[in-house]
Order: structure tokens, then C-alpha cells, then sequence
């Protein structure tokens, strides 16, 4: 599977994220404060939640429904009551365009 563009990085708002479907995998789409582009599975592996609904807090993502909050770097929880951690996917930034391949995840 070939990566897919997204959308321009400037169409991303800072600290809000953003679901993305590709070929049926859903993912959560950040730009942090830096302008740091993250993208890790949307569902929360506590619960069949989007993690696209919740909130950014540093380099976190925190379910809206029961508060597990995820690294945006690697996918595991940092709090209970969530205990699996949910994928990270690679981005790729072409030309001010982001590109997700969701067959190619990063191991951490």
C-alpha cells in the first residue's frame, strides 16, 4: 500500500486533532505546538472510543470518556485506565503535505 496525502500541513489547527480514514483504518491526525505532526491509531484500546474527539495536552492525546491519555511518540498510555497502547503510524511531510501509509507503523 502506497502512502496517502492527507491534506497541507497549514490545514492542520495546532493542539486539535483531526480523524483521518484510510483503506479503514482510522487514525488521529495532531500538530503539536511546534508543528510536530503525529498520527496514532484513533480508537481507544480501553474502550471503542475516537480518540480524535478528546483533548491534546503536550505531546498526549486524552480519551474524552474515561481520561487515558496516549503519547503522541508512541502510542502507549500514560494513564489508567487504559493499559494497551494504540499504533503510531509513520508521517511523511512532502512539498508541505502530509502523507500517511497505514501499513507502515512505527515500532517503539
Amino acid at each position: 500500500m502506497a502512502a496517502s496525502r492527507i491534506c497541507g500541513l497549514d490545514e492542520l489547527e495546532e493542539n486539535k486533532a483531526v480523524k483521518v480514514d484510510i483503506d479503514g483504518v482510522s487514525i488521529a491526525l495532531v500538530k503539536d505546538s511546534a508543528g510536530e505532526v503525529f498520527a496514532i491509531g484513533d480508537t481507544c484500546t480501553h474502550g471503542d472510543i475516537s480518540l480524535s474527539e478528546g483533548f491534546v495536552e503536550g505531546d498526549t492525546l486524552e480519551c474524552w470518556a474515561h481520561g487515558s491519555q496516549f503519547s503522541l511518540r508512541t502510542g502507549k498510555p500514560l494513564t489508567l485506565p487504559a493499559y494497551e497502547p494504540v499504533p503510531v503510524y509513520q508521517v511523511d511531510l512532502v512539498d508541505g503535505d502530509i502523507y500517511i501509509d497505514p501499513a507502515v507503523t512505527l515500532a517503539v
